[in-house]
């Protein structure tokens, strides 16, 4: 399933649905399961259980015609969960802060009289080097689940900020309660998949290097979306390709191939000690090359951002307007 949360127009309410036939069409739910609780909202939906979700895959699969079918292009899609229960966000790929470190080497090498003799001799010296509990144990860290926005919205340019980047992940919602669970029983704990956009203010980052700050804490940071996508569609989520363009530019073109750390060990991880509860998100961290900082180029007003990864769908947002007051 391609399960959804869109309305109709500014004033309605909420509704959520699957996308059908190609994706031209939704299945409202609200009208298929007309009163029922379990769909009156994705986080019911995802809290109601297998025998619902049993009940929504059956409506989807024979969605083919009749009640309760819009057109896609007739509604709005909103983030799949508006307001999820939690967030976190993981660094599932070494080859994004790898690339990272190393832009700051050559920002570093670049006052130097010969900057590329300079970069070596850093790079000689080991200094691009990951710490070792970097691959030992998940890194993360706990997103504003309050500014969650979806697929379509004009990000508003942050007055604080002059250096506006977007990062390619995607994500897993759980689906089932899960605690100490082992790698090997993990994945039955997914309820789904979906698109995330990490969007991140680089020059407030720099300044808060060593402390950590409000980075990524801002009106409509946290992108997500189009639409989540249960496991029973994705066979292997780690044999997608994954890719990033900026203004129709490819930036980035990649594969959920090179993570290095499993959703089944996070989840496995995070429920060490303490329980998951259904409708958590957790995210992979950015895909190496799936943003700007890696390249040491930044987004402008007006951009139009999208993330795609294979099998769940594209993500698109636009940049808003400079803002230089608050």
């Amino acid at each position: 399933m391609r399960l959804i949360t869109f309305h109709t127009g500014h004033h309605t309410a909420a509704r959520i649905g699957c996308l059908v036939n190609g994706d031209k069409q939704v299945l409202d739910f609200g009208q298929v399961f007309a009163g029922d609780p379990a769909f009156r909202s994705m986080q019911d939906l995802i809290e109601s259980g297998q025998r619902h979700w049993d009940r929504a895959h059956e409506a989807c699969s024979r969605a083919t015609g009749g009640d309760g079918l819009l057109d896609r292009a007739s509604v709005t899609l909103m983030a799949p969960v508006p307001r999820p229960i939690q967030m976190r966000d993981f660094g599932c790929f070494s080859e994004h802060f790898h690339n990272c470190q190393d832009v700051k080497l050559r920002r570093k090498a670049a006052t130097a009289a010969d900057p590329e003799a300079a970069y070596q001799a850093l790079v000689a010296n080991g200094k691009p080097q990951l710490p070792h509990d970097f691959f030992t144990r998940p890194r993360f860290y706990s997103c504003n689940r309050l500014s969650v926005v979806g697929d379509g919205t004009v990000v508003p340019w942050p007055h604080i900020s002059s250096r506006l980047d977007f990062e390619l992940e995607f994500g897993i919602f759980i689906g089932k309660s899960a605690k100490d669970v082992s790698e090997e029983n993990a994945r039955k704990h997914i309820f789904g998949y979906s698109l995330f956009n990490d969007m991140t203010m680089r020059d407030v980052q720099a300044a808060e290097e060593r402390t950590g700050g409000k980075n990524k804490d801002f009106d409509c940071g946290n992108v997500m979306g189009p639409c989540i996508v249960t496991p029973d569609e994705i066979p292997d989520p780690y044999a997608l390709r994954a890719m990033a363009r900026v203004n129709g530019e490819t930036w980035c073109d990649n594969n959920t191939r090179t993570m290095d750390r499993s959703f089944e060990q996070v989840i496995s991880y995070m429920s060490q000690a303490q329980t998951l509860h259904p409708g958590e998100f957790f995210a992979s961290g950015t895909v190496g090359r799936g943003c700007g900082f890696e390249r040491d180029v930044y987004l402008n007003p007006g951009d139009r951002v999208e993330i795609e990864i294979e099998r769940i769908g594209t993500l698109q947002i636009t940049v808003g307007p400079r803002s230089t007051q608050p």
